[in-house]
């Protein structure tokens, strides 16, 4: 194995106080590089045969214990490299590759502190949303671990079985635990993919996330209608909010996050082209005339950066998401008193479309890889949420199909 890892003195870099840092050296495939430890003595005070501190050295509390701290270091990153070569990866790897992995390690024991990088990279990514679901996570698993730091190897089955049942006493839903448990799974495995913790200590192979069956989402063709035909004048605000409603309907069951952020430039040729917010998938939809007729309400004297609809007013991106939050509270009182008026029993709100797209792509036997592809969903796992059952009438249907003999 072409691979070393020690500790020396780095006597390249004489500090003002005479001392000189303790590093480690890491030889990988005939390059080397260092890796502080935030220790440094002086030469004189240091073993080189040994790799570690004299017993005379004065300026530490306990010579012994800070020899027994760089000794462990050593064996962590030793044994990290034990394992890549066992596994057959360690050949494969460049020198800072390999360094990555034994820093990362050391950095990002914490199970908190990992999730605290993973949600500021989601906002330099602009995914502001993603960072804030697992910024809500992550509180809620500080205060069930009463503000102590948690290690990824205590995130095991005892843990998760622990916080399930403090989650349910105290009267909170399944499917809000659901979210959350997704959450933890998600950064876990982030974390044997960063090289954090083996695929052996995975938590979630005993632990199944469970859901309940929530209230029905999706609208039937009736009711959808007699929203198309409610008769509302233009300067009324549910004038819009039907429209938003209509063109999210329309589009693939848009979800209201993208509809907000939708420029006048991703209308080209006809078409609608934007990248979806929660996974980056990118869309090419053709217009409709109905589609197009709604629009047009909004697009007029649009320049190509402006934003179509009037719900985001401000530049930053956390003031922008703010606006967002607000016209989607406002939005959503809208679509209640629409539902009222076209004396529609379900509530309605702004993933009614979604959900009633689907399941009308569902009943127009559109095939399920198609909606899944259409929903923008990674998994046919999701859509199939989505599209839970199918009505009873039309079961009905079929039944009586089958009994005709």
């Amino acid at each position: 194995m072409n691979t070393r890892f020690n500790l020396i003195l780095d006597t390249r870099r004489k500090r003002k106080d005479n001392t000189f840092p303790i590093i480690f050296r890491l030889i990988h495939l005939g390059k080397s590089t260092s890796i502080a430890t935030g220790y440094a003595v002086e030469k004189r005070y240091w073993d080189p045969l040994k790799q570690e501190v004299k017993n005379s050295y004065r300026d530490t509390f306990s010579v012994s214990r800070l020899n027994t701290v760089l000794l462990k270091e050593k064996a962590r990153g030793n044994d990290i490299i034990n394992k890549l070569n066992d596994q057959r990866k360690l050949r494969f790897l460049s020198l800072r590759e390999l360094r990555d992995k034994i820093t990362t390690k050391a950095v990002y024991d914490s199970f908190f502190d990992f999730g605290d990088q993973v949600v500021a990279e989601l906002k330099a990514a602009d995914r502001i949303g993603s960072a804030k679901s697992y910024t809500v996570t992550l509180g809620v698993l500080r205060t069930f671990n009463k503000g102590a730091d948690l290690k990824f190897n205590e995130v095991n089955l005892d843990l998760l079985e622990r916080f399930h049942k403090y989650h349910m006493a105290k009267g909170n839903s399944l499917n809000g635990l659901a979210n959350y448990m997704r959450n933890i799974r998600a950064l876990f495995n982030r974390g044997i993919k960063a090289g954090i913790i083996e695929q052996e200590a995975y938590p979630f192979i005993h632990y199944q996330i469970r859901t309940e069956p929530t209230a029905k989402r999706a609208l039937d063709l009736p009711s959808i209608r007699k929203i198309v035909n409610l008769k509302l004048k233009e300067d009324d605000p549910l004038f819009h909010h039907r429209n938003y409603f209509l063109i999210s309907y329309m589009l693939y069951g848009m979800p209201f996050i993208d509809l907000a952020f939708l420029k006048l430039k991703n209308i080209q040729d006809g078409r609608v082209k934007y990248r979806r917010k929660k996974t980056a998938k990118q869309y090419n939809i053709k217009l409709t005339d109905q589609v197009i007729e709604l629009l047009a309400h909004y697009t007029k004297d649009k320049k190509p950066d402006d934003f179509i609809f009037p719900f985001i007013h401000r530049e930053t991106l956390d003031h922008q998401y703010k606006d967002l939050h607000r016209a989607r509270r406002l939005y959503n009182l809208g679509l209640r008193k629409i539902g009222e008026k076209c004396q529609i029993q379900q509530t309605l709100t702004a993933y009614v479309a979604r959900h009633s797209f689907a399941t009308q792509a569902m009943l127009q036997e559109v095939p399920l890889q198609a909606i899944s592809e259409m929903l923008g969903h990674t998994s046919l796992n999701t859509t199939q949420v989505y599209l839970k059952s199918l009505p009873s009438t039309v079961l009905d249907g079929y039944n009586e199909r089958i009994v005709m003999i």
